[in-house]
């Protein structure tokens, strides 16, 4: 008779020790109560390292129950290497600038513990609830923009913002002013004024971030969970699948028809159609949301974006993950950093560090002119998105940013071979044999291309007219998703269209939810928001629209004051001496 297992105890560790292993560049994860050591891992992440290094110090149950099969979450059990006791209290990752202390050598009495405000002694950094990870890296603090209070309430209040130089010169809130009530001297002090009022402003409207209301917050979200689960919303719908597929190969054919007649534009507009619709499936796929099987919905995700559309899944893996863990963050979430076309964040006027491309987003001559009419451009230039993905496409493929060792390593040849196929049957047999002449070809690429413009207008909305405040290490993950997530109401019939996109508030939460279980979903997301205080962002698709133009208007006018404080800077900087480093 075999003898039962014994399930394996690890020692105690406490938060001291675990600071000082990550200040000696270990990377310590909080799961479930035990404390992982994923260093080993990293290179064999599938979803990418960044993301992992996102939830450094952190507790991460939330994120990686959320984004990972139960499969591999058993398998993260082998990197377990202590456990903790309590309620844990996050540092900041050291990628959002955190700083730790290393343990003192010769057995030396261990420094001072944490007082109760969350503060660590010197040289480390302040850690506190609401400050955010801007300051604590060595560059200036970085501002937060986060103004429109309609995109969360669903008010339709127009707010007195009659003029932007009005806002600035008030007394009340801007300290840095002069006395006379004319523009400050410093435009980065303009610019942390209004970080400083931003965050204030979602400190107000949503639930405390101390410890106690979030624990509150995670226990009904994670009973919310077993709720969705026991209904089944896990369970893929097949018919559904079945249907979307009927529906690709009629527009499929459709192109190839028209392409036969040599009607050449209404072939393009149908082979763009095609491509809008594919994403959506390529999402699911990513999210393991059709089989659940990760190799299974991984070869299909690739199949379908590499084959069929010419983009990479690695790629997106590699950049979606990492969004869903720091939705919405200036400094870290490539979704919302497209320098210089877009700023949907006035922090993007400081010419942030992107942790992601690991460099600078400079808001440079380019940036200035863009963001100035960027309102005005947003719908031009989502026509040419689909071109922007191509280059971050094969920049992931050529570089070889995706995991190179473990299960998901073999991927990169497959996208390989997926991108060879694309281009032969699209760029060569149907470009180049099929359809007569250079303009033919030229119009061809632009309307098929531009065609997918929606599908952009699709993945922006959910997230430009949200919150970018970083209310600090204590948000929960549920408050997080909900606070820079809003939803799009639409009629039943028309969800083919937004394949799932219009319900990204309730995917945020729950990731691996297949897309057509997500409108049963929303119902439960519902009432758990009404439960815990936390206002459900909804609006139509023409408000929603004007909530994201809205959102990039605004800053492009505190780009316009930014500009005119810097004038006034320089100006008193020649009559007063006055120096000013930023």
């Amino acid at each position: 008779m075999a003898k039962p297992t014994k399930e394996r105890t690890y020692p105690l560790m406490s938060r001291r020790e675990i600071e000082a292993q990550i200040a000696d560049g270990r990377h310590m994860v909080i799961v479930d109560g035990h404390v992982l050591k994923v260093d080993a891992f990293m290179q064999f992440h599938p979803g990418g390292d960044k993301a992992m290094q996102h939830m450094v110090g952190r507790d991460a149950t939330d994120e990686v129950n959320g984004l990972h099969s139960p499969e591999a979450r058993a398998m993260m059990n082998k990197y377990r290497v202590g456990r903790i006791e309590g309620r844990w209290k996050n540092f900041l990752p050291p990628i959002q600038g955190g700083r730790f202390r290393k343990r003192l050598d010769g057995g030396a009495r261990e420094v001072e513990e944490e007082d109760e405000s969350g503060r660590l002694p010197a040289p480390a950094v302040a850690i506190t609830t609401d400050t955010p990870s801007s300051e604590l890296e060595s560059r200036p603090p970085s501002p937060v923009f986060d103004v429109n209070d309609n995109a969360v309430r669903k008010r339709h209040v127009k707010e007195s913002t009659a003029s932007s130089a009005a806002s600035i010169t008030s007394a009340s809130s801007l300290e840095e002013s002069h006395g006379d009530g004319t523009l400050p001297l410093d435009g980065m002090a303009h610019l942390d004024v209004l970080t400083r009022k931003e965050i204030k402003l979602d400190l107000d409207k949503y639930p405390a971030v101390d410890q106690d209301t979030q624990e509150v917050i995670v226990e009904k979200y994670r009973q919310l969970h077993d709720r969705v689960k026991a209904e089944g919303l896990y369970d893929c719908n097949y018919y559904a699948y079945a249907i979307e597929c009927a529906r690709y190969l009629a527009f499929f054919g459709l192109m190839l028809l028209f392409l036969r007649w040599k009607w050449y534009i209404p072939s393009a507009f149908f082979l763009g159609v095609f491509w809008h619709q594919l994403v959506f499936s390529a999402h699911d796929a990513g999210h393991m949301g059709i089989t659940h099987n990760f190799q299974v919905d991984t070869i299909i995700g690739i199949i379908i974006a590499d084959f069929l559309g010419g983009l990479s899944l690695g790629w997106w893996k590699r950049s979606h993950n990492v969004h869903h863990i720091v939705t919405n963050s200036p400094e870290h979430d490539p979704d919302i950093e497209h320098m210089p076309f877009f700023a949907i964040s006035h922090r993007f006027l400081a010419s942030l560090r992107s942790t992601y491309y690991e460099r600078i987003m400079p808001y440079d001559a380019a940036a200035k002119f863009f963001i100035s009419v960027q309102h005005h451009l947003y719908y031009v230039i989502m026509l040419f998105g689909r071109f922007n993905l191509y280059r971050l496409s094969m920049e992931y493929l050529i570089l070889g940013q995706g995991p190179k060792k473990g299960v998901a390593a073999w991927h990169r040849w497959f996208e390989f071979s997926g991108q060879v196929f694309f281009w032969y049957w699209f760029g060569y047999e149907l470009l180049y044999k099929s359809i007569d002449g250079g303009w033919n070809r030229f119009w061809f690429v632009m309307v098929s291309h531009m065609v997918t413009c929606p599908l952009h207008v699709q993945i922006t909305l959910s997230h430009f007219a949200m919150s970018t405040a970083d209310l600090g290490v204590d948000e929960s993950f549920p408050q997080k998703m909900l606070r820079t997530t809003m939803d799009v109401d639409c009629p039943t019939w028309l969800d083919f269209f937004h394949g799932g996109l219009q319900f990204q508030a309730i995917h945020h939460l729950f990731p691996r939810i297949p897309r057509h279980n997500l409108r049963k979903t929303q119902r439960l997301v519902q009432e758990f928001c009404d439960d815990v205080g936390i206002p459900y962002a909804l609006f139509g698709f023409v408000d929603g629209n004007k909530e994201v133009i809205g959102r990039l208007g605004e800053v492009a006018r505190q780009a316009a004051i930014l500009k005119k404080c810097q004038g006034v800077m320089i100006g008193e900087g020649r009559v007063e001496g006055h120096h000013h480093h930023h």
